[in-house]
């Protein structure tokens, strides 16, 4: 007989103790992504295994599944589910980047390039797309193109965080620092919780670099 493991009696007791499907599912997702943050990527594998068999088809499992098929290296495995993801919600912003950045590390920036251009014709005033255009421009080394994306990004939605992070490295590597300093602090009042950014912020102020003088 097959030994049940921790994880799956942790998965059982949590559907035991739900009342309801969508808790039960709300749970599991829950116990999946802090497994996940732990590093116990296939264990969190299997937790959300488990919702996607109660709600199959939910663009969120999916992509939480994917990520940890990402980080075990099953990289066919992980671009099928974000393709499925996808399938289900073609505006699932962090699978687009998920399957983009899968496609760039694996030496296949021109299939990138397709699905986000495609992204684009289909979804015209979606900010989102727009910044998934300037990354893969950044990632190509145009920052020029990458800042028009960009830019076109946040005049569609001044709050997208991922456009103004995108733009601000860019203007880093310009060694326009204070520029850089303000779009890092912008996007940091839209989201609070980015560890990261708090310590490129932290970096540039310790250099003494300040907010950028209105000419500049």
């Amino acid at each position: 007989m097959r030994r049940v493991g921790s994880v799956a009696i942790v998965a059982l007791f949590i559907s035991a103790c739900a009342p309801t499907m969508e808790e039960r599912v709300h749970d599991f997702n829950t116990s999946g992504v802090h497994l996940y943050q732990q590093g116990e990527y296939d264990h969190a594998r299997e937790i959300f295994q488990a919702a996607l068999m109660l709600q199959p088809n939910d663009p969120a499992l999916l992509f939480n599944m994917g990520q940890c098929l990402d980080h075990l290296g099953q990289t066919k495995q992980a671009e099928e589910v974000y393709q499925e993801c996808l399938q289900h919600d073609p505006n699932q912003v962090e699978c687009r980047h998920a399957l983009t950045t899968l496609l760039v590390n694996g030496g296949r920036i021109d299939e990138a390039q397709r699905m986000t251009q495609a992204w684009l014709a289909a979804e015209p005033k979606l900010s989102a797309a727009y910044a998934e255009d300037g990354w893969l421009y950044q990632k190509e080394g145009d920052p020029y193109k990458a800042l028009k994306r960009y830019q076109q990004a946040i005049d569609l939605d001044p709050h997208n965080v991922n456009a103004l992070i995108g733009m601000g490295q860019i203007y880093e590597e310009l060694k326009n620092l204070p520029r850089a300093l303000l779009l890092y602090q912008t996007a940091l009042e839209y989201n609070a919780r980015q560890p990261d950014l708090v310590k490129r912020i932290n970096r540039l102020r310790s250099q003494g670099v300040g907010r950028p003088h209105p000419d500049s």
